[in-house]
């Protein structure tokens, strides 16, 4: 029964680890978009293509006159959404 146990904690920390990985690169596009990062730096092309494959769902759901707002809008939807239900399936794991 233990080993099931550890099994299921396991699996729990990996999950809300991956939400977690999720939600740090949207917001270091964010950021990086905020802060007029170099888009021709690999690092920066990297995170925005990332990004943009994460947010494909949110990433223009906002229509907002400045581009700023619309990138921390739908960008940052993404992330809290990756986190609250990444972790919310975490916990649910933890605890069968």
């Amino acid at each position: 029964m233990s080993r099931h146990r550890s099994g299921s904690n396991s699996a729990g920390t990996v999950i809300a680890v991956v939400a977690d990985i999720m939600a740090v690169i949207l917001g270091l596009w964010i950021l990086m978009y905020l802060l007029d990062a170099n888009r021709g730096n690999d690092l920066v092309q990297f995170v925005h293509d990332a990004a943009n494959w994460l947010a494909g769902w949110s990433r223009d759901l906002f229509t907002f006159d400045d581009a700023w707002a619309r990138v921390v809008a739908g960008y940052g939807l993404a992330a809290v959404v990756y986190l609250f239900i990444g972790h919310a399936i975490a916990n649910r794991v933890q605890r069968h």
